[in-house]
């Protein structure tokens, strides 16, 4: 069925049992979907599975560049949207892989596909990528109406940012501390946050140049937006006796406790790398 035919549908459907009774009748149809019921009976199994642990969120910043990222081979990874062109120089690759923006999703179907980890990923992205046994839609939803879920089955907030999306994981899978790499929460852009735009050159904003180089879609960022999801997950995570802290070399993120990121490994393990 075509966009349009499908507009036109729920419009008519909106008339005839409100417009409220309409979006429950079709998140309703949208849960018979198959892969929404078997990302929903696969999602049980990584909750508190890695109970007192700590994990690191590596994000795509330029800071990248000035972190040794091999020190975190032996560590619980969450990789960011298309992290994975940094693989072959980290040395290793993320635990998980974590990307809810569908600009992202469609442009890098067949790249995302082929990753070997388990992977979350928007549901509204389900018929943009291939889905597979290592794959898990989450509900997403953005905007402020929202807030954190500590239980994924039930949803998962965007909060203008996939982090967000990997901090609500990382809660959701028992991890006492989250430390966040990369993210630079600095961009050099011009526009209105969440509009799409075209790239016409070299990508600055990342830690490689054709990240959303020439002729990539990608979506302006919403650093307030992110700034008060950020804030909420503090706040949960501390009600819990848990935390986050930002290890991003030179980052401009304000909200959680900063800490140094080569403290965060003992000399010996430091000095291997």
């Amino acid at each position: 069925m075509s966009f349009t035919a499908k507009s036109l549908l729920s419009g008519a459907l909106a008339q005839i049992v409100g417009e409220k009774n309409q979006r429950s009748l079709a998140r309703w149809w949208e849960h018979q979907d198959r892969r929404y019921r078997a990302s929903m009976q696969r999602l049980p199994s990584y909750q508190n599975r890695h109970v007192g642990k700590r994990c690191f969120i590596i994000g795509n910043g330029p800071s990248l560049k000035n972190t040794d990222l091999t020190l975190l081979k032996n560590e619980f990874t969450f990789g960011l949207n298309r992290i994975y062109m940094n693989f072959e120089k980290m040395g290793f690759e993320t635990t998980y892989h974590v990307v809810v923006n569908e600009l992202v999703v469609e442009q890098c179907a067949k790249e995302i596909a082929a990753l070997s980890m388990p992977k979350f990923i928007g549901w509204h992205c389900r018929d943009l990528v291939d889905f597979s046994d290592n794959t898990q839609f989450l509900w997403t939803r953005s905007g402020l109406r929202s807030w954190f879920f500590t239980d994924l089955t039930e949803g998962c907030w965007e909060g203008s940012t996939v982090t967000m999306v990997a901090i609500q994981l990382a809660y959701y899978m028992g991890f006492r501390e989250v430390v966040l790499v990369g993210i630079d929460h600095s961009y050099k852009f011009e526009g209105n946050p969440h509009a799409a735009v075209v790239s016409t050159g070299e990508d600055p904003n990342h830690f490689d140049a054709n990240y959303f180089g020439k002729g990539f879609k990608w979506h302006l960022p919403d650093l307030e937006g992110s700034e008060l999801s950020y804030r909420v997950a503090k706040h949960v995570y501390a009600q819990s006796g848990r935390r986050i802290i930002d290890a991003t070399v030179g980052g401009k993120l304000q909200v959680f406790p900063k800490v140094d990121y080569y403290s965060l490994f003992d000399a010996q393990t430091a000095e291997a790398a």
